[in-house]
């Protein structure tokens, strides 16, 4: 088929290698403008530009679609035969929705309804999902709301974290989307009932509030490194973040939720505890908890501080 590809991150990258591997001619990539990235700022392609250049397919990046009547054009030019999404960050004006033969076709990172919206990964661990899976989807105007063609399902483990569940969902992705170009399944309406939406994360969605249980903690830190990062303050202002822990659910306390129960960093939860395994300071990297007390030591009794504390700073804090 003659396929407009359409994708940024590193999660659309294995479904064009999908799409080129099962011989379709990829007519076009869309993807999002460089970016200035890292410390000198220098626009950086998207990963999505990068594998697209390796494969020697053409490149387009508008910084809009929005009354882009120009680029409508464009894209009708193509004469394609599908558009497949995964993960863009445009939003597609319907007149293109209409363009290719066959529509536009959706990867979703959640076996649709349940989370819609911009965090369907990190929003299944939070939840304590014990499944998520990718969607293909017919798109439509609303958001995420179109007929599904393929789902695919992958368990959710108390091991899983969001990284481990990014990528095993983008795996399946691309070989649900080969499958769908090839049997063409009939779409199936979303059922009304389970509809949920993933919100928009921000780094405050990171701060561990330890009134939490320690189960809740721990799917915290797991769901949201390393994106947004999850943070704890220390009773002297100092942002730690957090890269792992291991939960202690069973761990009898009388202590206040945020105490530091031992000098091997094991924190007090509204139920159970957790034991910091990965942290890191500012201006440093992300280190075992070993190596990170043998240069800041904290001492048992530390209360770190918690959301509902009126001096605890923010993620934006210096």
């Amino acid at each position: 088929m003659r396929v407009i590809f359409m994708g940024t991150p590193d999660f659309a990258v294995p479904a064009l290698h999908a799409l080129h591997a099962a011989g379709h001619d990829i007519v076009a990539v869309y993807t999002q403008p460089p970016r200035p990235a890292g410390r000198g700022k220098a626009l950086r392609a998207s990963p999505v530009h990068q594998a697209a250049d390796k494969l020697g397919l053409p490149v387009r990046h508008p910084v809009s679609l929005r009354k882009n009547t120009e680029e409508w054009a464009v894209f009708d030019g193509f004469q394609a035969d599908v558009a497949v999404v995964a993960a863009y960050g445009l939003i597609l004006p319907q007149s293109m929705l209409d363009t290719p033969r066959l529509g536009c076709l959706n990867i979703h990172a959640s076996l649709l309804p349940r989370w819609r919206g911009a965090s369907p990964i990190q929003s299944a661990i939070l939840a304590g999902d014990t499944e998520s899976g990718v969607t293909i989807m017919q798109m439509e105007a609303g958001l995420d709301t179109g007929p599904m063609l393929l789902r695919g399902a992958v368990p959710i483990t108390i091991q899983t974290t969001a990284t481990s569940l990014h990528d095993a969902l983008s795996a399946l992705g691309g070989s649900l989307v080969v499958r769908t170009l090839t049997e063409t399944p009939l779409p199936t309406p979303q059922p009304e009932d389970g509809v949920t939406y993933a919100q928009k994360l921000t780094r405050e969605d990171g701060r561990i509030n330890w009134q939490e249980s320690a189960s809740a903690i721990d799917r915290r830190i797991r769901a949201l490194t390393p994106w947004p990062g999850t943070f704890t303050v220390l009773n002297d202002g100092m942002i730690i973040k957090i890269g792992a822990a291991t939960p202690l659910p069973q761990f009898h306390h009388t202590a206040r939720p945020g105490t530091l129960l031992d000098n091997t960093l094991t924190v007090a939860c509204g139920e159970g505890a957790v034991r910091l395994t990965r942290l890191q300071k500012p201006g440093r990297g992300m280190m075992e908890a070993e190596a990170f007390l043998r240069g800041h030591p904290i001492p048992a009794g530390t209360v770190l501080l918690t959301a509902q504390d009126d001096d605890a700073p923010s993620a934006h804090s210096k």
